[in-house]
């Protein structure tokens, strides 16, 4: 990290009286950050970071006290100030996002229809059916319920095995009891 990258981040780390150096600190943000940017685990984070077990509980500790949320809200606003927000900024992941099940499917009433309607045409100056096409409405056919296949139990015999049911005994046997 370099030191005007630590410059913006060291004010945003809690440091206490009796806590690690300001130089511990900022080795044992970037043993947390060279953590995250290699995908290893924390036993096999170099030496010069500090001990992987005293990372750990730093990260930890910060985690649990929100840090890294105040870190990155202050991060966000500083490059605003600097007018340098933009959509690069944003990370959407798919494992992020999700939609319930029943959002696939959308219901308007037409109170709402016609709002957005009027909406469209009073921001684009022309009547809706004189506008392209932003809104596709689709009618879903219901799919038939499949049912699972039923499973069938099949039982492998030597061929002129003697075997017996279930409940039977085969002649010449004693049961579970003969020893």
């Amino acid at each position: 990290m370099t030191d005007a990258e630590w410059a913006l981040i060291e004010p945003h780390l809690p440091a206490a009286a009796t806590g690690p150096l300001p130089r511990r600190v900022r080795d044992q943000f970037n043993g947390v950050l060279w953590r995250f940017r290699t995908g290893s685990g924390w036993r096999d984070v170099p030496e010069r970071y500090g001990p992987w077990s005293t990372l750990y509980s730093r990260f930890n500790a910060w985690a649990k006290s929100g840090v890294f949320q105040g870190l990155m809200e202050a991060l966000i606003a500083e490059a605003a100030s600097r007018g340098l927000v933009g959509l690069e900024l944003v990370s959407v992941d798919s494992t992020v996002v999700r939609a319930h099940q029943e959002s696939a499917g959308l219901a308007i009433a037409g109170e709402t229809l016609d709002a957005l309607e009027q909406a469209l045409t009073e921001e684009k100056g022309a009547p809706l059916d004189q506008q392209p096409p932003v809104l596709r409405v689709m009618h879903r056919r219901p799919h038939p319920v499949r049912t699972p296949p039923t499973r069938r139990r099949i039982r492998i015999v030597p061929p002129h095995a003697d075997v017996a049911r279930p409940g039977q005994r085969l002649p010449g046997s004693d049961g579970p009891a003969a020893g």
